[in-house]
């Protein structure tokens, strides 16, 4: 198991940037790719060591993840990497579907040439990622597809609530992106949004956008199967 105490040190942080940001962002990418494994512990005097800094900041980043959900912090104990909780994973899916939906009524009214034909593209990248089990890439496009429609409809700000709230759906999705059929499932999801779209279909794009989103607590059993100490409903 990868462990703060195992990992490599991060190369000098950026001095005019926030030290406590930046260590944020490399602990969430790190827990989000599961590098951090639920359960882990994080030892502050490991980080300390890992990024080279004092307490403050670490304590800092910390406290940020811990308001995103993604450690539990046991005072005068340890600091753990949470595991993956079903329900928040369906209240941030909840979020995204309702927000979404809107995104594609509102689009389908007069949808921009220029965001289907970047929709297009995306998925294009897709199934290239696809097909050469590029999974790590593919799930940024996925992401990507999904940010360009919130920016069309003018309400990149509450994309950036969505991502914000998709820490435990983030961990599932990576551990569900590997079965069988999930990629090109995904990839034919995406299609028929941006097929609806084009045919100005409000109602088409909106069903499209519910029945891709509900996909992702799919095959949860099968997850559990293999990874249940990850998990919590």
């Amino acid at each position: 198991m990868t462990t703060p105490d195992n990992m490599p040190p991060v190369d000098r942080l950026n001095r005019f940037s926030l030290a406590s940001a930046q260590i944020y962002q490399i602990l969430r990418d790190d827990i989000i790719s599961l590098s951090l494994s639920p359960g882990t512990v994080l030892s502050r005097a490991a980080l300390q060591k890992r990024f080279g800094t004092s307490q403050t900041p670490i304590r800092d980043a910390l406290m940020r993840l811990e308001e995103d959900g993604l450690v539990d912090v046991f005072p005068q104990h340890a600091t753990k990497v949470s595991r993956i909780n079903i329900g928040a994973v369906q209240q941030a899916l909840f979020l995204r579907t309702a927000l979404e939906r809107e995104a594609v009524h509102r689009l389908s009214e007069n949808p921009p040439e220029e965001m289907l034909c970047a929709l297009e593209d995306c998925i294009k990248r897709q199934r290239y990622l696809a097909d050469q089990m590029e999974l790590a890439e593919f799930s940024i496009m996925d992401k990507t597809f999904h940010k360009i429609i919130f920016e069309a409809a003018r309400i990149s700000d509450l994309w950036d609530l969505v991502r914000q709230r998709s820490g435990h759906n983030d961990r599932l999705h990576k551990l569900h992106l590997p079965l069988e059929g999930r990629s090109g499932q995904i990839i034919e999801d995406h299609a028929g949004i941006i097929d609806a779209l084009r045919r100005g279909d409000s109602m088409g794009a909106q069903a499209a956008v519910r029945a891709h989103v509900s996909r992702s607590t799919q095959n949860i059993e099968a997850i559990r199967a293999k990874h249940g100490d990850w998990l919590i409903d």
